[in-house]
């Protein structure tokens, strides 16, 4: 069978309202359109209403399901209770939050700025903390069960160079993962994490590692299996995650990587051998010192 076919029977998440946070692009568009497939409505946010818009047309057009849009900086909780709010008021209920918006910058740590390091904590774990707790509190307060997935990477618990804001929230955002899956176990809420290896997506490689960079550092190389992944075998993980088959998986993070962080761990420590001269090119070619 080809790791690009969905996995899941047909209706598997029919009935449910699922929130994808950076909703509009990249794997967060790709799980948000296999729920959609499976029957599930779909909330979409992040900070770029026009992108979402179009998003949601293309992802209504090609499954026929809801998609509501709402742009949302997961750092504002105002914003966060306000999507809800919508969220709710079209759909009567949410039932499982997928916390996917995330930032990075790939650069040596002593070049960052303080804004650079807080911007990144700020959307990965404090933004995470903030959708989590205004869809935990209303679980609770309606006696509601619900499930949250988290989006991880594995140097949350390697650790790895040149993202150390990245793998900080991460770690963070994993810890939260585990120790609400036990608190918030007697409300039925389950919360559970996938920590994906490299999963390509349009632009995404080439903003971080311009030109040459890509080629040199080329992910597939480090992993065993010698390939990135799909985005249908990660949508198809995420799906079960969501669904009432993995009823009993709570507290748990799957890793999806092909073997790569066992490999070698620390995604981005091969980046020591990029000398200083290059780094400046970097930094000039995002426009502004980090």
């Amino acid at each position: 069978m080809s790791y690009t076919e969905g996995m899941l029977k047909e209706g598997a998440l029919k009935g449910k309202t699922i929130v994808v946070t950076g909703g509009g692009t990249g794997l967060g568009k790709s799980m948000g359109l296999y729920f959609l497939k499976l029957g599930a409505n779909l909330v979409i946010t992040s900070r770029k209403l026009d992108v979402l818009q179009e998003t949601a047309k293309e992802m209504e057009r090609e499954t026929g399901g809801k998609v509501l849009a709402v742009a949302c900086d997961v750092r504002d909780m105002e914003q966060v209770e306000t999507m809800f709010d919508e969220a709710d008021a079209l759909f009567g209920k949410v039932d499982g939050v997928l916390n996917n918006a995330a930032g990075n910058f790939i650069s040596p740590t002593e070049r960052l700025s303080t804004n650079a390091f807080n911007t990144v904590i700020d959307i990965v774990l404090k933004g995470t903390a903030n959708v989590t707790m205004v869809a935990g509190k209303r679980w609770i307060a309606a006696k509601q069960p619900g499930t949250f997935l988290n989006i991880v990477t594995t140097y949350a618990w390697t650790g790895s160079g040149y993202v150390v804001p990245s793998a900080a929230a991460k770690a963070g955002v994993l810890a939260m993962t585990r120790s609400l899956a036990v608190e918030w176990a007697k409300y039925k809420i389950r919360s559970n994490a996938i920590a994906p290896g490299p999963f390509p997506t349009e632009g995404a490689w080439s903003r971080l590692l311009p030109g040459d960079l890509v080629k040199k550092f080329d992910p597939a190389k480090k992993v065993p299996v010698g390939r990135v992944g799909e985005h249908q075998e990660l949508a198809n993980l995420a799906a079960y995650l969501m669904s009432d088959y993995s009823a009993y998986v709570n507290g748990e993070v799957v890793t999806i990587d092909g073997g790569e962080w066992l490999q070698g761990a620390g995604e981005f420590n091969n980046l020591e051998a990029i000398p200083q001269e290059m780094w400046d090119m970097l930094e000039a070619s995002r426009g502004k010192k980090q």
